[in-house]
């Protein structure tokens, strides 16, 4: 099961997993409810416990299923790693969700870079897996730089803003075939694919929950 109800995310994950034959379903087709208390699984201070963190709460919901979980966020020089893992809420709008949040988070972030001449970032993903098995994380960088105007529509959060050294050009403006190439999610879950065939955990003729 991937534990995220990030449309963004989603998209970019089930590809990943796809190309290991291995098929996925997530909360809303598990029939997982969203509560409030989700909001509160993330608050540890590095991507890898809030990506366990994550997996193993959803494994207790979920009846003891195979889960699959990530934390990313981008991390700035110039701002002493900020957003780091606080890049989903970083802006402090509580009251906003899906596109309007992540305006107002890039927001913060240019406003933030105004005058700085130093714009080199990276985006960071630690992606988990909790099982009766056990557990395990990986993580997965890629790096970039920020960029003052947006580019491109196919990303999501602050895609439009990172300009990716490797594609030479924005996340954004990347199609899922070319990010999927770079991409710290995708880095980060392929590690952790890679651990879980050698450990037989992860079998493309059973699937995966």
């Amino acid at each position: 099961m991937l534990a995220t109800r990030s449309t963004g995310k989603l998209r970019e994950l089930r590809p990943i997993f796809q190309s290991y034959g291995v098929n996925v379903i997530d909360l809303a087709e598990a029939g997982v409810p969203e509560t409030s208390d989700e909001r509160e699984i993330e608050s540890f201070d590095t991507f890898e416990e809030n990506a366990l963190a994550k997996a193993r709460y959803f494994f207790e919901r979920c009846g003891g299923a195979d889960v699959f979980a990530d934390d990313s966020g981008l991390v700035v020089d110039a701002l002493g790693g900020e957003p780091g893992v606080r890049s989903k809420r970083w802006s402090g709008r509580l009251d906003l969700d899906g596109s309007e949040l992540d305006r107002a988070n890039n927001a913060q972030l240019l406003g933030r870079l105004v005058g700085v001449s130093n714009r080199r970032a990276r985006f960071v993903c630690a992606a988990a897996w909790h099982g009766p098995a056990g557990e395990l994380v990986t993580r997965g960088e890629v790096p970039g730089r920020i960029i003052d105007a947006g580019s491109g529509s196919h990303g999501f959060g602050y895609d439009p803003y990172f300009h990716a050294d490797e594609l030479g050009m924005t996340l954004a403006d990347a199609i899922v075939e070319e990010k999927r190439r770079v991409s710290h999610r995708g880095r980060a879950f392929d590690a952790l694919a890679s651990e879980l065939r050698q450990r037989g955990v992860l079998r493309p003729e059973d699937g995966a929950s």
